[in-house]
């Protein structure tokens, strides 16, 4: 019957299904005999349960003959559910004529089948023979070639991932932060290594940071020949440079290097091999992150998404951030190869689709120096255009290289990171902080908007120490610097904790919590980077006096994220209105305002006014940074860490917040800094100092 088409996707009507031994067995309703069609229709449903032996069962004498159950059975499975096949269907394209010989009868079915496979939708047109003897159920004459069209007896299927090139890491110049690079892979070739060899195996593992028996496991691998390259481990690239996007220098390593001495050894070799690099290692490990293979938990909990046991996956950072972007997505392709292994026919491929290149709003350059003049400090530096919110960069020290999860990482290395005091894996801003005197400009300007500060209120001179009245017992608020004119500005440039703490009095808890809440406490910063909470109180969320004065210059139970803290200033740059940080660079992005009027223009106005005068006057506290020429406003601040007011064993932090007041989009900067245990160090001096050192270069950019 030409041109006659019949869809079988499930049983025909007649055919009911039964268990039978663990396979599928038929019957016929009122039926004699099983037609060709619902033979193969048979077949096709046992196909999608995987019931093979229920396949072979439909299979002619001399089927059966040429190949038996445990060959059919284990050929169709490895192939079937090698290829991932599911929802398998056929459509009858042709039915021939019946033709009767000898009591035989045999018939063909043209049908085109069609599957769901790991490699995409797979159809291909076919033609199968079936025979019945007498009044018997019609049976499958089959061979390979009903798999795949041109699949042979000798043939086999090889199913290949096709891996996708992970995007790259950009800063916001096009230099790369991470990306397919050049690293260096130590190998031993055993032919070369010294007759005896025990003291240059144990000078090996200590340059490589791993232990003979490593090496020796390696080296006595079943595939080992006298001419083999055993790679022992990768190590990072000599001379890789950021500036030419990953690619290594081709300089000779000298003698004293790690190359140098790796190369002394009779038998090591050294090769370049393709992978990912992060270029400002330490400096950007803490923003850029890294990747590692996917383990077996995490390739469960992402199952259906794409990833194979192969895979690598983005563990922190921007690595893990954009994860989904920069993965891309693995190809497949399913081949038929010969008994050789000789690729045959392409079955069907699937391409691999390259993850997305990111671009970032930081300058690697940036980033860098600022890492240079902090790295032997515990400290977060946030830099960011305080006109359009762009964060320029993200420093966190000390930090680590984060080249050496790909590479390799001994258990060594990762003890002596992990049980360092100074927490280098720690991400400082993502944390949060005690911020001591940085937070007064914060009470200034939600004093100054909610109508209960007046700037030019003289508060009366306090001496430097203060307590508001016997009810505070032996509990006083003490300064450094006493006002004898106790204004705003006075306190500001002074930095007078007393003027603050008063203030904050007068303000009262309810406004000032209200308007803090205003300004993004107890929220998440709407930033790409997920960062700890900035907050003002313990849980229950109650206050004492002390407490309500003691958060007026920084203290009590204030905490505060130097991102968020970096975001508020720029409202004293931008007539009040607090502008959102954002990350990356995209075609539509624009500045976004974050919190409009977080303080009032008079307010923000007044503030910045001050906070020039903290670097101008020779009397402020960040006089230090003073440039000629150059407008700054800034605030320092000394957090005390410390059990009692009484304890002199606490530590102190370090702020220093400045930027370009009245600049315009395109050189307007701000950067924010804190630096851990500066006590006997100068406080917030030692910020001042650090800072003063490269703070001409960064605004010279």
């Amino acid at each position: 019957m030409k041109g006659k088409r019949r869809w079988l996707p499930v049983l025909a009507a007649a055919v009911v299904i039964v268990a039978a031994g663990g396979g599928i067995a038929w019957a016929l309703a009122g039926r004699n005999s099983r037609t060709a069609a619902e033979t193969l229709e048979a077949y096709i449903e046992a196909l999608n349960h995987g019931e093979y032996e229920a396949m072979y069962q439909m299979l002619d004498g001399e089927s059966r003959k040429e190949t038996d159950e445990e060959t059919f059975t284990e050929r169709n499975g490895n192939i079937y559910e090698g290829i991932e096949a599911e929802n398998i269907t056929v459509e009858i394209l042709e039915e021939g004529k019946e033709n009767k010989t000898s009591g035989r009868t045999t018939q063909r079915l043209t049908y085109q089948m069609s599957m769901d496979t790991i490699a995409g939708e797979l159809s291909f047109r076919q033609t199968a023979v079936f025979h019945r003897d007498g009044r018997e159920d019609y049976l499958l004459s089959w061979d390979d070639s009903l798999i795949f069209p041109d699949l042979q007896s000798t043939d086999r299927v090889r199913v290949e991932t096709l891996d996708a090139q992970r995007g790259s890491i950009y800063d916001r110049n096009g230099i790369l932060l991470a990306g397919q690079g050049v690293a260096s892979s130590v190998g031993l070739v055993p032919g070369k290594m010294s007759e005896d060899p025990a003291e240059d195996l144990q000078k090996l593992a200590e340059l490589l940071d791993t232990t003979v028996e490593t090496i020796e496991n390696r080296l006595s691998a079943s595939w080992v020949q006298e001419d083999s390259f055993v790679p022992i481990r990768e190590i990072k690239k000599s001379g890789l440079d950021m500036e030419v996007l990953g690619k290594a220098s081709l300089n000779q390593p000298s003698e004293d290097s790690l190359e140098g001495q790796l190369l002394a050894i009779p038998g090591v070799m050294i090769t370049d091999v393709s992978e990912r690099v992060y270029p400002l290692g330490e400096a950007a490990a803490h923003l850029v992150g890294y990747v590692q293979n996917i383990t077996a938990e995490e390739l469960e909990e992402h199952e259906g998404e794409g990833y194979t046991a192969d895979s690598v996956l983005g563990k922190s950072g921007v690595e893990s951030l954009y994860e989904e972007e920069l993965r891309g997505t693995s190809g497949c392709q399913i081949m038929i190869v010969d008994e050789d292994g000789a690729d045959k026919e392409l079955v069907l491929r699937k391409e691999a689709v390259d993850g997305t290149d990111i671009t970032l709003t930081v300058g690697a350059d940036l980033q860098r120096k600022l890492y240079e003049q902090y790295q032997d400090d515990q400290s977060v530096s946030v830099a960011m255009n305080p006109k359009t919110g762009e964060v320029l960069a993200l420093v966190s020290t000390p930090s680590y290289d984060n080249n050496l999860f790909l590479l390799g990482m001994s258990e060594n290395t990762w003890n002596s990171l992990s049980e360092d005091e100074a927490q280098p894996m720690l991400n400082r801003f993502r944390a949060a902080f005690v911020p001591g005197s940085s937070f007064k400009p914060v009470i200034a300007g939600i004093g100054i908007t909610a109508g209960v500060l007046d700037p030019e209120e003289d508060f009366g001179a306090a001496g430097t120490s203060w307590q508001k009245d016997e009810s505070w017992g032996s509990y006083y608020v003490t300064t450094l610097h006493a006002t004898n004119l106790a204004n705003l500005e006075n306190a500001m440039v002074l930095s007078d904790n007393i003027y603050f703490a008063r203030a904050a009095l007068k303000i009262g808890q309810d406004t000032l919590t209200e308007q803090m809440d205003r300004l993004g406490f107890n929220e998440r910063v709407p930033f790409d980077i997920w960062t700890t909470e900035s907050s003002y109180a313990n849980e229950e969320g109650e206050w004492s006096e002390i407490q309500l004065a003691d958060t007026g210059y920084g203290q009590g139970q204030l905490l505060v994220n130097p991102l968020h803290l970096a975001a508020i200033y720029t409202a004293f740059a931008n007539g009040g209105d607090m502008i959102q940080p954002y990350l990356r660079v995209t075609e539509d992005q624009q500045p976004a305002v974050w919190v409009e009027q977080a303080f009032s223009e008079e307010a923000a106005e007044t503030v910045k006014n001050d906070m020039i005068q903290v670097i101008e006057d020779p009397e402020g506290t960040a006089h230090g940074c003073r440039i000629e020429g150059v407008t700054l406003a800034g605030k320092t601040g000394t957090a005390e860490i410390k059990d009692s007011q009484e304890d002199t064993s606490g530590t102190e932090l370090g702020w220093l917040g400045i930027l370009t007041p009245d600049n315009g989009e395109q050189d307007a900067f701000l950067l924010m800094t804190m630096v851990e245990d500066v006590k006997d160090r100068g406080g917030s001096g030692y910020v001042v100092s650090k800072t003063m050192e490269i703070l001409p270069e960064l605004l010279a950019e």
